[in-house]
This record gives structure tokens, C-alpha cells and sequence, in this order.
């Protein structure tokens, strides 16, 4: 199951030159743009907004992922043949709707799809609904229902409370007592600590056992999952600090073996496709399935309605097959004639951020070592950088600035070869996790 495929192949006409838009401005849109330029049938890539590292790779295009008036008249003014929506915002406001209704090809799941991550609320009942294991939940609207539920007898803690709607990532909290649950809740749904998608909350029972991200394709029908992978989400060694966006990555995941694969495959992963597809809205695109490996056996935690970050800068470079090929499978429907290869390696992705991540930092350094890092056999993914051609400089733009990303047969192998690379970059405040792979 590490290494899917599917039956026979798939052949886009050779001849068909593709100007093909990703929209997106992180270290998975870099990812994903580096993969798709290696597909000799796309004469050009746009990339709106892009980034500093992006923009050595495609025409970057002001405008930004959420604004879907303008980038639906970009698409058709130029003639976009493809559009991948990578981030979840403009899955979720309904960007793939708007293309399509102006007759453009997009990889991606349409608003009501995209649901499965925009609300947790729809994801939880979804699971309940049709039998799919996640933790024990229950959802409010109302503050103060749900601090009466937390107030009861039988009420265990550490206690988990999400925001329903989409929060950058931090829309969860761990409540280690009734005091901080409280907290939580009032912050969540009174304070608005995020905005609106705080007017309805989840708290569900805490889970414990070895976390695993798998990705996978689908195109409402079939289900392909990626090789697997663990991220690391606490900012400091030894999984301690606040939550991320991301440290670091390893693919595959150790703890993920075949069997499991097998077990999520039959629990998790048809079970989910087969759910979206009975509730009117069949998913297509990539399917993000974050799982705890409890001692009941894999359990959902999240899903999330595209490729992860920085998942897939340790998932992509493993693919054989043409990322744009599958892509087109996908929007087409036609995945189960698709044979996916990955390649018998390891991955390691280790993330360079600035310092004070993820609350307050500073931006506007000069990057230096980028060379160095990949003459060492590194790939460089850039997540937040500005490039100054006058200067021909990298300047950070963002609390994950970089991911220096090394495959090798092992992982011990790709693990010392990304951190040998990681030596050679230097940007004031730069920080990272020195024990990647660890945890």
C-alpha cells in the first residue's frame, strides 16, 4: 500500500503544449511546480501569487489565491488550459466552480466537496454517519451548552476543541483541565479568536498513538494514497512548543506498515470516497487523510481538502509518474486506468523558519548558501521568500521561509543528507528542528 498504483496507463496526446496556473504561494506550490515542470507537455506554468523561489520556475502573477474575480479573468484571458488549486482557502470560497463554469480544467474538489475540510462539523457527522472511525465528538453552537457538556461528571481531559471553519492551522486546542477547556471556548466562540470560523466548535476525546499523513488522489470513484508520511508540528526538539504549520517531514512513515495501510484502505479511505459520493458531492482531487494509530486501531483526525504542507515536499519528489498526468486522470475520471510509480527511496524535508514562529517574528533578511545547500544533492522548496532580481538576492517573507528536501535509499541517509545541506543556508533568526525523524 506504500507503493500504490493503479492498472494500466494513462497517455495525454503528446502533441498538446498546456499553459497550466497553480495557484498558491508556499513551499507546497513550489513543490508541486517543480514536479509539473519536469512533464514536457507544459510550455509554460503561472503561478499566482508565487513567491520569491517560485518565480525562477514560473511567471508569478499578482493576485491573490482568495480573489476568485480576477483569477477566473486572468485564466481566461490567457488561454489557461489547467488550473491547480493547491491551497484551501479558494478550494473552500469555490474557486474550482468559478473556473469551471468558464469551461477551464482544474485539479481540485468544488465548494460543497471542499467541505470536508472547510467545516469540521460536516466532517464529524460525515464520520459518524457512515461508520468511519474518528474520536467521540460533539458539536455546539452555543457557548454555553458547550461549557455545560465540559462541566460534566463523566467529561475526560486533555479534551480537544476546534474551531469549525478553517483557522490557518490553529483553529485546534489541546485542554489539559476544565479551566483551560473553558478558556478555550470562550475564546473560540465569544472572543472570536478566528473570526467566523469559531461560530460552532467540536470537542471530542483526546487520542493518543503514532501519528500518520497520508495524501491521496481520487477522482470521486477511485482512490489512489500516496506513500505516507509524519510531520512534525511543535516548534522546538523533542516535540515541545507551540503548534506549526510544520517543522519537517519524513516519507514514508515508519509507523505505517502494509498492514495498516490495508486496514485504512477498507476503514478510512474507500469508506470516506464512497461517503462524499453518496452525499451528492463526490470528491476529486487530493485527499488529505491525517490518522492516529490508537489502540483501537487508525482513527481520522482531520481531513484536509488538498495536498498537505510540508507533506508534499517529501511526498512529490518520490513520484515517477507525470504529477500532470495524474492530475488530468483525476479531473477526467479516469484514475483507475492510471499507473501510478513511486520510486524505492526516502525522503526527508526539514523546514527552515524564522525566528519566533509561529507567533511574532520578522521578515526582510538576506538568504545566503542556497547554492551550497544544493550542490550537496539538496532540493531547495521555497515556502516564504522575496527575490530582489537587482541583487539577485532571497529575502524571508514568511514564518516558514525554506525546505531543504534529500532523498536517499535510507532514511538515515536522506535525514544527514537534507541537515549537511541545511549548513550552508544562513538568514538572521533562522531556526529548525534538529531532530527530525525522531518523533
Amino acid at each position: 500500500m506504500d507503493a500504490p498504483s493503479q492498472s494500466r496507463g494513462y497517455v495525454l496526446q503528446r502533441g498538446n503544449k498546456m499553459k497550466v496556473l497553480v495557484i498558491g504561494s508556499g513551499g507546497r506550490e513550489h513543490a508541486i511546480i517543480k514536479t509539473l515542470k519536469k512533464d514536457e507537455r507544459i510550455s509554460k506554468i503561472y503561478a499566482a501569487p508565487g513567491n520569491g523561489g517560485i518565480s525562477l520556475d514560473a511567471e508569478c502573477v499578482q493576485i491573490k489565491a482568495v480573489d476568485i474575480p480576477n483569477m477566473t479573468g486572468f485564466a481566461v484571458q490567457n488561454k489557461i488550459d489547467y488550473v491547480v488549486v493547491a491551497p484551501d482557502d479558494p478550494l473552500v470560497l469555490g474557486m474550482v466552480d468559478a473556473l469551471n463554469a468558464k469551461g477551464i480544467r482544474c485539479f481540485g474538489p468544488d465548494k460543497e466537496s471542499a467541505r470536508i475540510e472547510g467545516s469540521k462539523v460536516f466532517a464529524k457527522n460525515l464520520m459518524k454517519k457512515y461508520g468511519i472511525p474518528t474520536a467521540e465528538y460533539e458539536t455546539f453552537s452555543d457557548p454555553e451548552k458547550a461549557a455545560e457538556y465540559l462541566k460534566r461528571d463523566n467529561q475526560s481531559f486533555p479534551a480537544v476543541i476546534k474551531a469549525d471553519g478553517l483557522a490557518l492551522g490553529k483553529g485546534v486546542i489541546i485542554a489539559e483541565n476544565l479551566t483551560q477547556a473553558l478558556d478555550a471556548v470562550n475564546s473560540i466562540m465569544k472572543e472570536k479568536k478566528f473570526g467566523d470560523s469559531g461560530r460552532s466548535i467540536v470537542i471530542e476525546e483526546f487520542l493518543t498513538g503514532p501519528e500518520v499523513s497520508v495524501l491521496a488522489f481520487t477522482d470521486g470513484k477511485t482512490v489512489v494514497p500516496m506513500i505516507s508520511s509524519m510531520d512534525h508540528k511543535r516548534a522546538f526538539d523533542g516535540n515541545t512548543g507551540p503548534n506549526t504549520g510544520g517543522m519537517g517531514v519524513i516519507a514514508p512513515n515508519p509507523h505505517y506498515t502494509r498492514e495498516i495501510a490495508e486496514t485504512c484502505e477498507k476503514t478510512i479511505f474507500l469508506p470516506t470516497i464512497r461517503a462524499m459520493k453518496e452525499e451528492g458531492c463526490p470528491f476529486k482531487g487530493c485527499l488529505y487523510f491525517g490518522l492516529m494509530l490508537t489502540k483501537r486501531g487508525p482513527a481520522v483526525i482531520e481531513y484536509n481538502c488538498r495536498f498537505g504542507d510540508p507533506e508534499a515536499q517529501a511526498v512529490l519528489p518520490l513520484l515517477e509518474t507525470s504529477l500532470f498526468e495524474i492530475m488530468s486522470a483525476v479531473t477526467d475520471g479516469t484514475l483507475s486506468e492510471t499507473y501510478i510509480r513511486w520510486k524505492n527511496a526516502h525522503c526527508a524535508c526539514v523546514i527552515l523558519a524564522s525566528g519566533g514562529y509561529p507567533d511574532s517574528y520578522k521578515t526582510g533578511f538576506a538568504i545566503t548558501g542556497l547554492a551550497g545547500a544544493e550542490n550537496c544533492g539538496a532540493q531547495v522548496f521555497h515556502a516564504g521568500t522575496e527575490y530582489k532580481q537587482a541583487e539577485n538576492t532571497f529575502y524571508t517573507a514568511g514564518g516558514r521561509v525554506l525546505g531543504v528536501t534529500a532523498l536517499a535509499p535510507a532514511i538515515e541517509n536522506a535525514l544527514e543528507k537534507a541537515y549537511k545541506a541545511v549548513q550552508f543556508i544562513n538568514f538572521e533568526g533562522i531556526h529548525y528542528r534538529k531532530d527530525i525523524g525522531k518523533y
